[in-house]
C-alpha cells in the first residue's frame, strides 16, 4: 500500500522502537499540545483583527482624521470647506468649533467640553447620530441654542 513521505515520516518518529509506550506517549501528547497551541493563537489573532477593525471604525468614525484650526475665528469657512475638497483625497467637511465649559448640578461643578456642530454637515464626516440614545440629530437646527449631552 502507498502512502505519502509526510504520512511515513510522521508515524515513524512518533513511535517508538521498542515496545516502550512512555515515548509514544510523551510523542502524542507533545503533537496535542502544538496543535493545541497553534488553534489558539488562530483564534486569538482571528479575535484581535476583528477587534482591531471594530475599533477603527468607531474611534475613527466619531474623530476627524484631520482637522484645520487658527487663533483668529475662520469667519469664511465655506470658502475654506471648498477650498480643501478641490483635494481628491478629501471625501468630506464639515465646521465645528470647540470650547470649555462648566456645568452645575445640585451644586456641583463639572468641567465639559463643548464641540459646536453643523447638524447638516456633521453627518456627513462622524457616525454620531448611531451613537444617539434619545432625539435625534435633525432636531437640532443651525443657530439655535440646542445641546446634546454625551
Amino acid at each position: 500500500m502507498f502512502r505519502p513521505l509526510f504520512v511515513f515520516i510522521g508515524t515513524r518518529y512518533t513511535r517508538a522502537k521498542r515496545r516502550n509506550h512512555f515515548v509514544s506517549f510523551i510523542s502524542l501528547t507533545s503533537m496535542i499540545g502544538l496543535a493545541l497551541g497553534v488553534v489558539v493563537m488562530i483564534v486569538v489573532l482571528s479575535v484581535m483583527n476583528g477587534f482591531d477593525h471594530e475599533m477603527r471604525t468607531r474611534v475613527l468614525g466619531m474623530v476627524p482624521h484631520a482637522t484645520i484650526e487658527s487663533a483668529d475665528p475662520i469667519t469664511d469657512w465655506r470658502g475654506l470647506a471648498t477650498k480643501v475638497q478641490e483635494n481628491p483625497q478629501v471625501l468630506a467637511v464639515a465646521p465645528f468649533t470647540q470650547m470649555q465649559g462648566l456645568l452645575t448640578h445640585d451644586g456641583k461643578v463639572q468641567k465639559v467640553l463643548l464641540n459646536g456642530i453643523d447638524p447638516l454637515e456633521e453627518r456627513k464626516v462622524s457616525i454620531i447620530d448611531h451613537f444617539i440614545k434619545q432625539g435625534q440629530l435633525d432636531s437640532l437646527s443651525p443657530g439655535s441654542f440646542g445641546i446634546m449631552i454625551g
